[in-house]
């Protein structure tokens, strides 16, 4: 069993930076990949990051690359996505989940826990 907790999120403006957090509890986190999703108003589910069990392999959404880093913390039980130069399409509720397996996968279906999400609204 696992619990995620997400935190961060919040109302920026166009431009500006946001660091959400992934609070994960239950033993073996630093097994399993990680990632970050975002739901937008209207629209399904889409990856954004996600990231090996020892940090050393990430990947990244063609619409994020050279703006959020996903990075993890083993000792602390948390996975982080740094937001930077952010857009009014970045609106979304944002969302960590733990992998099945050890590497960073695309697929909804590679993840079976999730966090209750947290809301970014990016203010044009």
């Amino acid at each position: 069993q696992a619990q995620l907790v997400e935190s961060g999120g919040g109302l920026v403006q166009a431009g500006g930076s946001k660091r959400l957090s992934c609070a994960v509890s239950g033993r073996s986190f630093n097994t399993y990949a990680m990632g970050w999703f975002r739901r937008a108003p209207g629209k399904e589910r889409e990856f954004v990051a996600a990231i090996s069990w020892a940090g050393g392999s990430t990947d990244y959404a063609d619409s994020v690359k050279g703006r959020f880093t996903i990075s993890r913390d083993n000792a602390k039980n948390t996975v982080y996505l740094q937001m930077n130069s952010l857009k009014p399409e970045d609106t979304a509720v944002y969302y960590c989940a733990r992998a099945v397996s050890s590497s960073p996968s695309k697929q909804v279906s590679a993840y079976n826990y999730w966090g209750q999400g947290t809301q970014v609204t990016v203010d044009s």
